[in-house]
């Protein structure tokens, strides 16, 4: 079962919502050579609010997403794109409906 998760809530600086839309996007890649990633969605929730959320069924795998690609892709590029900082929160996932 997926039982952990990551959410991260990202506000666009204004005028830089079609690159985080182009980023978000462009980050699928990165996540499908994950085996570890049970799930991942990148969301746009308002004009210029964004977030990902992501699944998985063990800390290693967490911890070894957390330690990738798009979440280094992701802070490097949060100076240019995001008002503030992305604050990511680790959350348990109590159930879950996903193709197996």
């Amino acid at each position: 079962m997926t039982n952990l998760a990551l959410y991260v809530q990202l506000e666009a600086k204004p005028g830089k919502e079609r690159q985080v839309m182009e980023f978000l996007t462009g980050a699928l890649p990165m996540v499908e050579a994950e085996k570890g990633t049970t799930a991942w969605f990148a969301m746009k929730m308002g004009p210029s609010t964004f977030g990902i959320f992501d699944a998985f069924s063990d800390e290693t795998s967490r911890d070894a997403h957390l330690g990738g690609k798009v979440a280094k892709a992701l802070m490097s590029k949060a100076p240019e794109l995001f008002s503030n900082t992305p604050s990511i929160h680790k959350i348990e996932v109590l159930a879950d409906k996903l193709p197996h």
